[in-house]
């Protein structure tokens, strides 16, 4: 018996599951990573990688970045966040820590969600999840936001509250303090729904 497969590519925000085991285990399609100078973001109507904008500051994004498939930040993600007016109408955003650097982009990570980062961009809810690779033997052990050591916590939220910085503009966003699992598991359901409510139940396996 053959293996099930794609006969093209999915897209990767549409055509591909949101994980293995929700909302404990995701999915990471990952756009940006450690080296990369640039903002590569997923193009939404082709499902490439575009080059959004050079990096704004002289920081480099401290771990894989990405977002699950088949989530939307939309009226329900906002609401689990005070003060925000919605959310931002993207894929929910996540940060995967791993031990082993990771070089390349448009690759796919199972990852355990164990807490998160509340951002506000331009008032609307855009979180950061936290998670780790799951085969990583090295954070095996880390369950909780609170088990991660400080000095990460501290690198991503110094990223966030500078990347978008511009000389002479006030940055967009606002950084909080970040939130455990139970609360990061809550945003991936609330963002499968608001999915679900935008796009449907079901996606096209292509573009």
């Amino acid at each position: 018996m053959r293996d099930e497969h794609f006969p093209w590519r999915p897209h990767p925000w549409h055509g591909l599951q949101p994980g293995p085991d929700i909302p404990q285990r995701i999915t990471a399609f990952i756009e940006i990573t450690p080296f990369d100078g640039v903002k590569y973001e997923v193009d939404k109507q082709t499902g490439y990688l575009r080059a959004d904008r050079p990096q704004a500051s002289s920081s480099l994004p401290p771990m894989p970045y990405g977002f699950v498939p088949r989530t939307y930040c939309g009226s329900r993600v906002g609401a689990l966040m005070p003060c925000a007016e919605g959310g931002d109408r993207d894929p929910l955003d996540v940060w995967v820590l791993t031990e082993r650097p990771i070089s390349r982009s448009e690759i796919l990570l199972e990852a355990r969600v164990v807490g998160g980062i509340p951002m506000l961009d331009g008032g609307l809810a855009d979180d950061k999840l936290v998670a780790v690779l799951s085969s990583d033997e090295l954070w095996m052990d880390v369950r909780e936001i609170g088990d991660v050591p400080p000095v990460f916590m501290r690198r991503l939220i110094h990223y966030l509250r500078t990347y978008k910085a511009l000389p002479g503009r006030e940055t967009p966003v606002e950084v909080g303090e970040p939130y455990g699992r139970e609360h990061a598991q809550a945003i991936v359901l609330a963002a499968i729904e608001d999915y679900h409510a935008a796009f449907g139940p079901s996606a096209p396996q292509g573009a």
